[in-house]
C-alpha cells in the first residue's frame, strides 16, 4: 500500500517540481534544474545541481572536503595528512603535485608562520625590512596578523614604484628608495633580474642556473648605513623592539655590518644564506651564520628557498635568528 509521502513524490513531477529521493524519508525539492546525489560517507550526502563531476575527501568522521570538476564521482581527490596532535591537516594532489614545488611552498609557509609567532612572543613592533622589492614580505607580515610598523628599503625605481603603491593605505608601514650596506655610497647595482637584483655581478654558477642573468644592466643607487637611519625609523616607539629582515641577494652582511654595535637593540633577524653562492662575493652559509652567532644571535629556524631540480640540494635557506636573552620576562 503507498503512503501518502510516496505518492505526492510521484505526483510532484507532473506538476514541475523536480524531485531526489535520498531514501528514509528524505527527499530534495526543486523547480529548476536536476540535484545529483553524491555520496559523501554513511553520515552525510552531497546533493549538486547539473551534471557536473565532484570528488569528497574525507579529513574528519565530521569533516569533508568537496572539489569540484576532479576525477570521478565519490572518488578521493586529495591526499589527507594528519599533522601530529596539531588539529592541523595537510591536503594535497598526489598525481599533481611535484615534491620539489611542494616542499619549498610549504617551507615558505612555515618559515612566515614560524617568524609572525616569534613578532609576538618577542614583541617586536618594528620590522626592518631590507631588500624589500614590490614589497611580498610586508604583505606577507600583514596577512600573518603582525600590526607593528614595517620600515622597507629598496633602492631600484620599477621596484620602489611598486613598494610604494603597496604601502600607500598603510600609515604603519614606511618605505625608503636606498640600500642598506656597510659605507654610505653610491654604487651600480646589476637590475633586470626581476627579484633578484644585486650590488654584486652572478657568479658562473649562478649564470649556469638563472637565464635571467644574461640580461644584465646597472642602476645608479644610494646605500646607506643601518645605524644613520635606526633613529629615524623608531621614532615614537617608546619602548622599540625591532627585527631585521634581510634578502639582498648575497649582500646581507654588508646590511649587518652597517648596524655596528647598534646591531644589539635588535631581538632577531632573518638572512638569506647560500650553500651555493649566485653571486661573486658572497659569503659561504658558515661565514654568515658565525658572525650573526657571535653578536649574540641564535637559529630557531632553517627553512629552504630553492633547491636543485637534479640533485635537490639546496642553494639558499631563510635563516631565522633571536637572541634568547631578549624574550620578554
Amino acid at each position: 500500500m503507498r503512503t501518502l509521502y510516496r505518492s505526492l513524490l510521484n505526483v510532484l513531477p507532473r506538476l514541475g517540481v523536480q524531485v531526489l529521493n535520498l531514501g528514509s524519508g528524505t527527499a530534495v525539492l526543486s523547480r529548476r534544474g536536476k540535484r545529483k546525489r553524491v555520496s559523501v560517507g554513511r553520515e552525510a550526502d552531497l546533493v549538486t545541481r547539473g551534471g557536473g563531476r565532484y570528488a569528497v575527501t574525507r579529513v574528519r568522521p565530521d569533516t569533508w572536503v568537496v572539489a569540484r570538476g576532479r576525477g570521478d564521482p565519490g572518488k578521493n581527490a586529495w591526499t589527507n595528512v594528519r599533522l601530529g596532535d596539531t588539529g592541523a591537516h595537510l591536503l594535497y594532489d598526489a598525481k599533481a603535485s611535484d615534491e620539489r614545488a611542494l616542499q619549498l611552498a610549504a617551507a615558505a609557509y612555515l618559515c612566515g608562520h614560524h617568524v609572525a609567532g616569534l613578532l609576538e612572543k618577542y614583541e617586536v613592533n618594528c620590522v626592518f625590512d631590507v631588500g624589500a622589492n614590490a614589497g611580498q614580505y610586508g604583505r606577507r607580515l600583514r596577512s600573518l596578523g603582525y600590526t607593528g610598523r614595517i620600515v622597507s628599503f629598496e633602492p631600484t625605481d620599477e621596484a620602489f614604484a611598486k613598494l610604494e603603491k603597496a604601502a600607500e593605505n598603510d600609515p604603519e608601514w614606511w618605505v625608503y628608495p636606498f640600500a642598506l650596506g656597510r659605507e654610505e655610497s653610491s654604487q651600480s647595482m646589476h637590475v633586470g633580474w626581476a627579484t633578484m637584483n644585486s650590488l654584486l655581478p652572478a657568479s658562473d654558477y649562478g649564470k649556469d642556473r638563472y637565464r635571467r642573468f644574461a640580461r644584465d644592466r646597472t642602476e645608479e643607487i644610494e646605500i646607506r648605513r643601518l645605524d644613520a637611519v635606526l633613529d629615524e625609523a623608531l621614532a615614537g616607539l617608546t619602548d622599540p623592539r625591532p627585527y631585521l629582515k634581510m634578502d639582498t641577494q648575497g649582500y646581507d652582511l654588508e646590511v649587518f655590518a652597517g648596524a655596528g654595535d647598534r646591531i644589539k637593540e635588535f631581538v632577531g633577524l632573518q638572512s638569506e644564506v647560500a650553500v651555493l653562492r649566485l653571486y661573486e662575493g658572497s659569503p659561504p652559509m658558515n661565514e654568515a651564520i658565525a658572525a650573526y652567532e657571535d653578536h649574540g644571535f641564535g637559529i630557531t629556524g632553517m627553512y629552504p628557498v630553492t633547491r636543485e631540480d637534479t640533485t635537490g640540494r639546496v642553494v639558499e635557506f631563510d635563516c631565522v635568528m633571536m637572541r634568547a636573552d631578549a624574550v620578554p620576562g
